[in-house]
């Protein structure tokens, strides 16, 4: 895990590469317990007879679940020391670019695009990568936007 010891240090990382996550794997509980929190029981997600004879061969997560991932995944990758808090702020582009096979294991590969100051502290711009082990696309591409106050 990358440590940075500051905004300074964040402001010099801009352009780069932050890191890798760690692998997490994605089962069918999870896309279970999505799906009822969000009342999508779409059958390709959470059916899986049915699912067999879809066009994944099995279950597959949901897009916004994969983007879910995104706080556990590149939060592996660096930390700021000395921030108070760290706070979502949105996100400004997401392509889901693959299917995410039920029991798949994905990480997160991020790139650090801007570091901007505002009130009390500094809003990251990242581009974030989900990549699926073993598979050429990955789930999904964002570009998200955090904010670390001091």
């Amino acid at each position: 895990m990358r440590v940075f010891n500051g905004v300074d240090e964040l402001r010099a990382a801009v352009g780069t590469r932050l890191g890798v996550s760690e692998w997490v794997t994605v089962g069918q509980s999870q896309i279970d317990t999505f799906a009822d929190a969000t009342g999508d029981h779409q059958w390709i997600h959470v059916d899986v007879e049915r699912a067999k004879d879809g066009p994944f061969g099995t279950t597959i997560a949901h897009g916004f679940l994969t983007l879910s991932l995104l706080p556990v995944l590149v939060g592996t990758t660096f930390t700021v020391e000395n921030a108070r808090m760290g706070v979502n702020y949105g996100l400004n582009k997401v392509r889901f670019t693959s299917p995410l096979p039920v029991g798949s294991r994905v990480r997160a590969d991020v790139e650090l695009l801007d570091a901007a100051d505002v009130t009390g502290g500094v809003q990251l711009t990242y581009n974030v990568t989900v990549e699926i082990e073993g598979s050429d696309r990955p789930a999904l591409v964002a570009e998200w936007l955090t904010r670390q106050y001091l």
